[in-house]
């Protein structure tokens, strides 16, 4: 690579990382220097609805901004919106039983339990954050920069570990929540990759876990349920990769982009 190549993939890749810090604080951003973005004319959620609304609108943004003039593809296919089909995401929405049938065991039917503050937390929300991290922070780099698989995948995970780990800084689960949405980021990108770079398979995993988080109260589980529960959703992620892994074999080509040098 030519090293003027070098320099403009080293420029894109430290705003890669820049937009994916920054996308969910724009308003804590804006703030800082003076100007006010107020939330959405909303009666709840109208904060956290703008955050999400500023980093999708971010990401899609950067994503024309960034991608190389050699590269081809749609920018909506560069942030997994394309369409292979809905039997990996079905299959993958099954493998989360499991966690489903422990939390309604271990917990009871949340009493503040609305369907529209689960259409926010269980879908929306969910939605932004897989279109920023899982599209712009890995989908992107993969198919329009083309990074190695792995950079990709951690550089993405470590910033959604990090930006919900500052979330509970002061508290005594900022690191076990910065490990478990990491890990969490890891596994989303996972099932992407094997449902052919796309967002919905990890969209699905994501959502179906919030789903449950929100449809049931495990605040007062004990006798080991909430490690049971941590458990069960590291074997749900298995079962979900191991599934897509066998789909993928079996249609040819594992996590493999076409190779176009970037301009």
């Amino acid at each position: 690579m030519p090293q003027r190549n070098r320099f403009l993939a080293a420029g894109r890749g430290c705003l890669v990382v820049l937009v994916l810090v920054a996308a969910l604080s724009v308003r804590d951003i804006a703030a800082s220097l003076g100007v006010r973005i107020p939330g959405l004319p909303l009666s709840s959620y109208a904060g956290s609805s703008m955050d999400n609304l500023l980093a999708v609108l971010l990401a899609v943004l950067a994503a024309l901004a960034l991608r190389p003039a050699a590269v081809r593809i749609p920018v909506a296919r560069l942030l997994g919106l394309a369409s292979p089909g809905w039997r990996a995401p079905c299959l993958v929405l099954l493998s989360t039983l499991p966690f489903w049938i422990s939390s309604a065991i271990a917990g009871s039917i949340s009493a503040d339990l609305d369907l529209r503050g689960l259409l926010f937390t269980a879908l929306l929300f969910p939605f932004a954050e897989e279109l920023v991290f899982r599209g712009f922070g890995f989908i992107f780099p993969r198919r329009g920069l083309h990074w190695p698989a792995v950079l990709a995948c951690m550089v993405q995970a470590l910033c959604f570990g990090a930006i919900h780990g500052l979330v509970m800084r002061g508290s005594d689960q900022a690191l076990t929540v910065f490990c478990m949405t990491c890990l969490g980021g890891m596994v989303f990108a996972v099932l992407d990759a094997l449902d052919g770079y796309t967002l919905w398979s990890g969209l699905v995993f994501h959502c179906s876990l919030n789903a449950a988080w929100s449809v049931f109260d495990l605040s007062s589980a004990s006798n080991g349920w909430g490690w049971i529960n941590n458990l069960l959703r590291l074997v749900c992620a298995i079962v979900a990769v191991v599934v897509l892994w066998r789909i993928r074999k079996k249609r040819g080509g594992l996590l493999r982009v076409r190779r176009v040098e970037p301009a």
